[in-house]
């Protein structure tokens, strides 16, 4: 997958700050890289492909905000 065209804030806007536009794209990479072998790995382990995904997606999903209160 590539690294999104826009970063979109809260209020829509996309991101445009150059060293923020950076970190976003170099933290993409690694996490990409890292989902993948993961992923790899599980698989050739024998997980399940389809489980291992659900897995993933809910791991995401159970992320807390890293705003005050850890609201989403």
């Amino acid at each position: 997958m590539e690294v999104p065209a826009h970063w979109l804030q809260k209020d829509g806007t996309p991101v445009s700050c150059t060293e923020k536009l950076l970190v976003l794209r170099q933290n993409w990479d690694e996490l990409q890289g890292v989902l993948r072998d993961a992923f790899e790995d599980a698989v050739l382990i024998g997980v399940d492909e389809a489980v291992m995904k659900q897995l993933l997606t809910e791991m995401v999903a159970a992320l807390p905000s890293p705003r005050a209160g850890g609201t989403q």
